[in-house]
């Protein structure tokens, strides 16, 4: 009888646990209830437990939520990075960045240098950051966006993709100077980034100095007004001109 019963209150709570939306509190009451009998813990104890797990879980799956919602292209995070093959990084500016108070005031983040030493992975490991942070984050290249948009007007929704764009907290702009723009392009991603000055930040990764920024934005003004917009208040990191990929790829080379 006493079984009976007790698989009736259990039966009862996983239903209310089921109406409540709390699948983790579902799944341990009866074994955290067990171990509070074990160590001799209140009420009060037990329960604390029992809320505790189930936002830890909580945050958990909106963690993981944000990080598939940023389009990351590769889970990579600062702690992964080798400074110790980039001296010329700041890694404590970097982990200050990570900390988020850039995307509260707002702020740039330009990460230049040539291909192949970082500026994808810290963009995507300050990405990670907000995600653990439950910003809204969202990774691209800027080829990738500006298709998007071009896509976006041929079929009449590019003021909706645009409105959809700024809801985002963080936007990770990567290879900007890798392919240049014709003047469609250009105007619509000088639009996505002067839509979020001020407003929301925006990391930008390129491997072209300033000045050579002509060449892939061909109308001066344009490419002028573009630059204000990106450098005011920016965060601008030089990650060097020698690659410490090919680096490593010749070291393997040489203990083959």
């Amino acid at each position: 009888m006493k079984n009976q019963t007790q698989a009736l209150e259990h039966a009862s709570i996983q239903q209310y646990c089921k109406v409540a939306r709390l699948p983790t509190v579902a799944a341990n009451f009866v074994s955290l209830a067990e171990q509070a009998v074990k160590e001799n813990h209140g009420h009060t104890r037990y329960l604390e437990a029992l809320l505790a797990i189930e936002c830890e879980e909580r945050d958990r799956h909106a963690i993981e939520n944000r990080i598939r919602d940023a389009h990351l292209p590769r889970l990579k995070t600062l702690e992964e990075f080798d400074f110790a093959q980039a001296q010329q990084i700041s890694a404590a500016r970097i982990r200050e960045l990570a900390e988020g108070g850039y995307i509260e005031r707002k702020e740039p983040i330009v990460l230049i240098g040539e291909c192949g030493t970082g500026k994808t992975h810290l963009a995507t490991g300050l990405c990670m950051a907000a995600c653990r942070q439950k910003r809204r984050v969202r990774f691209t290249t800027a080829a990738a966006l500006v298709n998007e948009l071009v896509e976006a007007k041929q079929n009449n929704q590019v003021r909706k993709l645009m409105s959809r764009w700024q809801k985002y907290e963080l936007i990770a702009l990567d290879e900007v100077g890798y392919v240049p723009l014709a003047d469609i392009g250009a105007e619509f991603l000088f639009q996505v980034i002067s839509e979020r000055a001020e407003r929301a930040a925006i990391i930008v990764t390129t491997n072209l100095p300033f000045s050579e920024w002509t060449t892939v934005f061909p109308n001066p003004r344009l490419c002028k007004a573009l630059l204000d917009r990106i450098t005011d208040r920016a965060h601008i990191i030089e990650t060097g001109t020698e690659s410490f990929r090919f680096r490593r790829t010749l070291e393997r080379s040489k203990k083959r």
